[in-house]
């Protein structure tokens, strides 16, 4: 996706001076080349793509077309998926809450339901009672020691009373088929996903069970500028490393086994971090006690990233531009913090357009209704500007409130 002072000035005349742009060819390209990637050494091999990290229906509707399944954490992501014409069974609902209406609907018509915590099983025993004729699809949260350093919040203690309960429950009741073990652990540097890999393999070959799916959960960086990779402390692995890391373990392990479990990852940011751009304005530039500062129709909150600079293209728009150094970019909100780049240095003028990559991961969904509603989205790869988001307006946010 090429942008240049044309483009920026025919989407402006229509959508006003700040926008996102979603790039839905470059996700088809990350989602296949992740999946194709583990497939070469593990090949009944699948995504579940975390819904969370960005909802956008257009990516979720092209998951849904490439084979891939939703992972959801929430009734509202579960609805997304639903809307998006997503199949019941090619949904994974995982988090640590869920609303019992909600999960009673979704695991009746089919859905598959990974249980977090001892509470939800109780609350899961009642739905198999009141529909013994349905079968009620569940896998199970495993937590255990990975070295990260981290105690994870998330699913049970294998060696826990709690999870000997989930275990018999799942594998002995009538109506209720047992469909995976999953895990969750949030750091994404490439030395805990062999023990990752290796936790989940110790597990099933102590139990005795492969179960038909084994889901060893998302925490993987994507691909990104290089001027963003220099600033993170390690090495930024690349799809194939990760692959080597985890699909490796279970290759081997059950190279030699009759059954050969589908083995699922559930990225976010992998597959979707560099496929929107940020575009916004330069506003206003001051000095201040010899400092230079570019307020920007744009915020931190857009983008969201935080300290570190983004990858960013200045487009000269026409105006008049100075040279500037250590000139910071500033949002429109009214936070001192709220930076979007430290100490820029080059030419710079009022109107000018600010392009800000590597802005898929989080930024639409964590963007919060603050001093300013949310910005438009759209997709110009093909022969016509898409509009996948309109721009928020006050009713949009205020519609709720009681004046």
């Amino acid at each position: 996706m090429k942008i240049d002072k044309k483009i920026i000035t025919n989407l402006r005349e229509e959508y006003g001076d700040a926008f996102y742009l979603l790039d839905s060819e470059q996700f088809q390209k990350n989602f296949i080349e992740l999946r194709d990637t583990f497939r070469s050494i593990y090949p009944n091999f699948n995504i579940a793509y975390s819904y969370k990290t960005n909802y956008t229906p257009k990516f979720c509707k092209l998951v849904d077309k490439m084979g891939g399944y939703a992972e959801v954490v929430s009734e509202m992501e579960m609805e997304i998926a639903l809307r998006c014409g997503v199949k019941h069974n090619r949904i994974i609902w995982n988090g640590p809450i869920k609303n019992s209406q909600k999960l009673e609907e979704f695991l009746v018509a089919g859905g598959i339901d990974n249980v977090d915590c001892i509470e939800e099983l109780d609350i899961i025993k009642g739905i198999a009672k009141r529909h013994p004729s349905n079968t009620i699809n569940l896998g199970i949260r495993c937590n255990y020691e990975v070295g990260d350093g981290v105690v994870s919040r998330f699913g049970f203690d294998v060696d826990s009373d709690d999870f000997k309960k989930i275990l018999d429950y799942v594998q002995n009741t009538t109506n209720v088929h047992f469909y995976n073990f999953q895990c969750h652990f949030a750091k994404r540097q490439i030395e805990y996903w062999p023990a990752r890999a290796k936790g989940m393999v110790e597990l099933i070959d102590r139990l005795g069970i492969i179960p038909e799916r084994i889901d060893i959960g998302g925490g993987l960086f994507g691909k990104m500028d290089d001027s963003l990779k220099a600033q993170f402390s390690g090495e930024i692995p690349n799809y194939q490393q990760y692959a080597e890391a985890a699909a490796t373990v279970f290759a081997e392990y059950l190279k030699d086994k009759s059954v050969k479990p589908e083995l699922i990852i559930e990225p976010g940011s992998a597959v979707v971090g560099d496929c929107m751009k940020f575009v916004g304005t330069v506003k206003t530039i001051k000095n201040v006690r010899g400092k230079y500062i570019a307020t920007v129709l744009g915020s931190q909150k857009n983008i969201s990233m935080s300290g570190v600079n983004p990858p960013m293209q200045v487009i000269a728009m026409g105006g008049e531009q100075q040279e500037y150094s250590e000139l910071d970019l500033v949002g429109f909100t009214c936070i001192e913090g709220d930076v979007l780049y430290h100490n820029y240095d080059g030419k710079l003028g009022r109107e000018d357009a600010i392009v800000i990559n590597n802005c898929g991961s989080y930024s639409l969904v964590m963007k919060p209704p603050f001093i300013l509603p949310n910005f438009p989205v759209l997709d110009i790869c093909g022969e016509k500007v898409e509009v996948i988001k309109k721009g928020e307006v006050f009713d949009d946010i205020f519609h709720t409130f009681a004046f």
